[in-house]
């Protein structure tokens, strides 16, 4: 299918960014998967977090091969992280209803809020992007690092319950935290953020796949990861060319365009059915 097709080209580019920022797949992957190949949400979620989180294993492996993580501050974000993510998903989603507001002809579907929100959490990550006020530790033996464990475990329960309502891994938000809190040089940043990521979309992934009952496109889905993955070792490589500083703003104002289209899409498309 044509629709496929494109789906598979646009898999590399989210590859490519999660090997240039560490961030991003879950970004790019959902809006891909709902408005190109056509999946629900609630189910485009599932799919996204299989991408990103075999697609962040094939960085993280490179990275700690290269030395370019730091384990103790990925366990710390990623426990509270998890706690957060199951108690989402085992106590909190499910008792969303299908239909959350009827109001005479106007109906917020579930699958419509949660694009909504995803828009949203789109937006906020591309401000933050854009703004580019984080700016990276320089290098420095990792021995002189202070870190603030209880604000990078906070910054991973706020992750985690992120993960449960819409599928994504945080990198967004995980690189700002190790960077302002776990103080990590921004080579470290990187491979640590993917290494959590790889955790927390695997966890959620296979949480779905045993609570909720439908049935994956397996052939298509690893068709897509194998193109992302391929894509993550492009973007480690032109990582090494382009400064970081200016690959963020410019992939924020590209997701800001997204945010901003699914929103009105979500939106317009609801109130107009």
């Amino acid at each position: 299918m044509a629709e496929d097709l494109i789906a598979y080209a646009l898999s590399l580019f989210v590859g490519i960014t999660l090997g240039l920022v560490g961030a991003g797949g879950s970004i790019l992957t959902v809006p891909i998967l709902v408005f190109v190949v056509g999946i629900e949400p609630k189910y485009a979620t599932t799919y996204s977090l299989f991408v990103v989180g075999i697609t962040s294993l094939v960085g993280t492996v490179q990275n700690l091969i290269l030395k370019k993580l730091h384990l103790v501050s990925a366990i710390v974000f990623f426990v509270p992280s998890l706690f957060v993510m199951l108690l989402f998903k085992h106590f909190i989603m499910p008792v969303i209803p299908d239909d959350i507001v009827e109001f005479q002809d106007f109906i917020l579907t579930k699958d419509v809020a949660i694009m909504i929100v995803f828009a949203f959490v789109m937006m906020a990550a591309s401000l933050n992007m854009i703004a580019g006020k984080i700016t990276p530790v320089q290098e420095q033996d990792i021995k002189n690092i202070s870190f603030n464990y209880k604000a990078i475990a906070i910054q991973g329960g706020i992750v985690g319950g992120l993960t449960a309502i819409l599928g994504v891994g945080g990198g967004f938000l995980i690189v700002p935290a190790l960077v302002t809190f776990a103080r990590l040089p921004i080579k470290l940043t990187i491979g640590t953020s993917l290494l959590i990521i790889t955790i927390n979309s695997l966890s959620g992934f296979l949480f779905d796949v045993l609570e909720v009952d439908f049935s994956l496109d397996w052939s298509f889905l690893l068709i897509f990861t194998g193109i992302a993955s391929v894509g993550i070792f492009i973007g480690m490589y032109l990582s090494k060319f382009i400064k970081p500083g200016q690959l963020k703003k410019g992939f924020g104002y590209f997701v800001l365009c997204m945010s901003i289209y699914i929103l009105m899409h979500q939106v317009f498309g609801a109130l107009f059915m």
